[in-house]
C-alpha cells in the first residue's frame, strides 16, 4: 500500500510542476503589460519601465520564472493589481464559497445520478430507460449560462419561489465561523434558536448547485447504468437470482456493490471539474466563489490573481484525483498489484 501511494504522488508532483510552469509562460507571453494596466494606457514610458524594475518585470525571463518558483512554494502570489490584497488571502475569503457550492452540487448530482442509473439499468429498454437516457445526453449538452439563467426566470422572476443570487439575504446579519454558510446556519441556529440564517443559506445554495451540478449528474447516471448493464450479466447475479435471493437484494447488495467502482472515480473526476466549472455558475448566481472572482481578474488582466486562482483549482483537482486513486485502492485492491 505505502509503495503505491508513494507511484501516486511521484506522478502527482511532476504534473503540478508542469501545470504551474504553464500557467507562467502562458501569462508571461501573453499580450499587454501588467505595469500598464495597473497605470493606465495614459502612463508614461519612465512610470512604466519603473514598475516593472519593482515587480520584477525587467529581469530576463528564466530569472522570473525562478523567482516564481520560489514564491509558489511559499503560497505568495503577490499582491492583486485590482484590489491592492494579498492574493492568497483573497483565495482564502473566497475558497469556502466555492467548496461549498462544489460539495451540494456534487450530493445532488452523486445520489440522483446513481438513482436514475440504477433504475435505466433495470427497466431496461423500458419507457423510463429512454426518458431517463435522453434526459442524461439533455444534461450532457446543456449549457451552464443557459440552465442557469432558465432556473432564475421560472423559480425566481416567475414563481418567485428562490433568490436569484449570492449566499444569504441581506436582512440577516451574523458572523461567519467557518465560512461554509449551511453548517454556519446550523452553529447559529443552535446558539440563538433562529432557523433564519440556516433556511436562507439553502435557499440561495439550491438553484447555484442544480445549474452546476445537472452536468455531473447526467454523465454519473449514463455511467452507473453502463456499469450496472455489466455487472447484472454476471453469473454470480444469475446464481443469486436462480436460487430465489429478493430482487432487490440482488440490486442493491450484490450489484450495485460492484457497479459503483468505475462510478467513484467518474464521481472524483467530475469533483474536480466542478471547481473549475464554477465559473459560469458564479458569475450568474453572483456568488462570492473563487469561480466568480477569478473571471473578474481576467476581465480586468490582473495577473497575480489569475495566476494563484488557477494554481489554487489546478492543485485542488490533482489532489481530488490521488485522493480518489487511494480510495479507488482500498475498495479494489487489485489495482494495487498493478
Amino acid at each position: 500500500m505505502y509503495k503505491f501511494i508513494l507511484k501516486r504522488v511521484g506522478m502527482l508532483l511532476p504534473t503540478l510542476f508542469g501545470v504551474i510552469t504553464l500557467v507562467f509562460f502562458m501569462l508571461a507571453l501573453s499580450p499587454g503589460e501588467p505595469a500598464r494596466v495597473i497605470l493606465g494606457e495614459r502612463a508614461n514610458k519612465e512610470a512604466v519601465e519603473k514598475l516593472n524594475a519593482e515587480l520584477g518585470l525587467d529581469k530576463p525571463m528564466h530569472v522570473q520564472y525562478v523567482i516564481y518558483l520560489k514564491k509558489v512554494v511559499q503560497l505568495d502570489f503577490g499582491r492583486s493589481i485590482k484590489t491592492g490584497q494579498r492574493v492568497i488571502d483573497e483565495i482564502k475569503s473566497r475558497f469556502p464559497a466555492t467548496i461549498e457550492l462544489a460539495i451540494f452540487s456534487m450530493i445532488l448530482a452523486s445520489v440522483a445520478g446513481i438513482f436514475i442509473g440504477v433504475i435505466s439499468a433495470t427497466k431496461r429498454y423500458s419507457l423510463l430507460d429512454y426518458v431517463s437516457m435522453f434526459g442524461a445526453l439533455f444534461g450532457v449538452s446543456m449549457p451552464v449560462f443557459w440552465l442557469g439563467l432558465v432556473l432564475i426566470i421560472i423559480f425566481s422572476v416567475n414563481l418567485n419561489l428562490l433568490p436569484t443570487g449570492g449566499r444569504m439575504d441581506i436582512r440577516y446579519y451574523f458572523v461567519p465561523i467557518t465560512n461554509f454558510y449551511i453548517l454556519d446556519g446550523l452553529i447559529h441556529f443552535f446558539k440563538s434558536g433562529d432557523l433564519g440564517v440556516f433556511l436562507s443559506a439553502v435557499t440561495h445554495m439550491i438553484l447555484p448547485a442544480v445549474t452546476l451540478g445537472t452536468i455531473p449528474l447526467a454523465i454519473i447516471a449514463r455511467i452507473t447504468r453502463s456499469s450496472m448493464l455489466e455487472v447484472l450479466k454476471q453469473d454470480y447475479i444469475k446464481t443469486a437470482r436462480a436460487i430465489g435471493t429478493p430482487e432487490h437484494k440482488v440490486i442493491f447488495k450484490y450489484a450495485l456493490r460492484n457497479a459503483l467502482l468505475p462510478v467513484i472515480t467518474v464521481i472524483g473526476l467530475q469533483f474536480g471539474m466542478l471547481l473549475a466549472g464554477a465559473i459560469l455558475t458564479e458569475t450568474i448566481f453572483a456568488w462570492p466563489g473563487i469561480g466568480k472572482w477569478l473571471y473578474h481578474a481576467i476581465e480586468s488582466r490582473d495577473f497575480p490573481a489569475i495566476q494563484g486562482g488557477i494554481i489554487v483549482i489546478s492543485t485542488c483537482f490533482v489532489l481530488i484525483n490521488l485522493f480518489v486513486d487511494l480510495l479507488y485502492s482500498v475498495i479494489n485492491p487489485k489495482i494495487r498489484t498493478e
